[in-house]
């Protein structure tokens, strides 16, 4: 039997809402599997939350750049906050962004990180030039670029430190013969939506379909639990799914600016002051240190254990 450490039950709740001892009794049907633990939660009723967000634990900052049918968003992390709020660190990430986008390697972090640096060198060797002067670790985590053969990529970052980085960064691609200045901005407030709400995907057919089996399983497994026959439980795994779409997908999302409409209808809406059809080709959110663990330290177990050691 796996080992349930305290950290384990800690994260386990965190990512669910459930109760302390029932992320025990989860954990231990599980083996110690937090995903599996999760859907047993869910399964029984106990999860207040269908998924956890990844951790944002890395330092650093997200920064975009954009010129008209085309942007991209790179993220640079660093060890400390205090190094992100360096104006050096600032413009270096800002300026990663900007070399990004011209070279066109916003979606490949090798090819960018060998591309040229404004003032000499690479992207690669001035990470390593600020590294070396400010003396704490950085690194070019990851790049994505989306780009319209007619339309625009519209831009918005979020607790932004400085002009075009911070903490959120989204990128939307809207592909329109209207008018450039209305579909800029349609596309920043549905950009504002993407930080909001951080949409699994365009629309259903997009959501990865390990995800869309996983939530059918926990649907079935629930409605068979309270009883209900095998031709009902169908049904409500159908009408379950269709909630999640609407929870998970970005057309199908209440608008943040009217949750009275969807996305996809204030999208629609927006057609007329444009002055011609709009379709969303795609879109990025990139939050910063997500997926990301960061080593937490107990200040005081530290202190104890320096004086224990005197």
């Amino acid at each position: 039997m796996a080992t349930i450490t305290a950290q384990m039950v800690k994260e386990l709740r965190e990512a669910t809402g459930a109760g302390m001892m029932d992320c025990k009794t989860a954990l231990n049907e599980t083996g110690g599997d937090i995903e599996a633990a999760v859907d047993w939660l869910r399964k029984k009723g106990l999860s207040k939350a269908a998924k956890k967000a990844g951790r944002v634990a890395a330092e650093g900052l997200v920064a975009v750049a954009g010129a008209g049918n085309a942007g991209v968003v790179v993220e640079l992390n660093s060890e400390t906050d205090f190094v992100a709020r360096n104006p050096e660190f600032q413009q270096l990430a800002t300026n990663i962004a900007d070399v990004a986008l011209k070279s066109g390697l916003g979606g490949d972090v090798a090819a960018l990180s060998a591309a040229a640096y404004p003032g000499g060198g690479t992207v690669a060797e001035a990470v390593s030039a600020l590294v070396a002067k400010i003396g704490e670790n950085m690194t070019l985590r990851r790049s994505a670029a989306l780009k319209v053969s007619q339309g625009l990529v519209a831009s918005y970052v979020h607790s932004q430190v400085v002009a075009g980085a911070g903490k959120i960064g989204v990128i939307v691609a809207l592909e329109s013969a209207g008018k450039a200045e209305e579909l800029a901005q349609i596309g920043r407030q549905v950009a504002m939506h993407v930080a909001a709400t951080n949409p699994q995907g365009l629309d259903a057919a997009s959501i990865d379909p390990a995800v869309v089996a996983r939530e059918r399983g926990v649907l079935a497994e629930k409605a068979k639990a309270s009883g209900k026959p095998d031709n009902v439980v169908e049904k409500i795994v159908e009408s379950g799914l269709k909630t999640f779409f609407k929870e998970v997908t970005l057309l199908d999302q209440p608008f943040v600016h009217d949750g009275g409409k969807t996305v996809a209808q204030a999208v629609k809406e927006a057609e007329g002051k444009v002055g011609a059809p709009i379709k969303i080709a795609g879109f990025v959110r990139m939050a910063l240190g997500e997926g990301i663990e960061k080593q937490e330290s107990d200040f005081a177990a530290e202190v104890a254990a320096a004086v224990g050691g005197n």
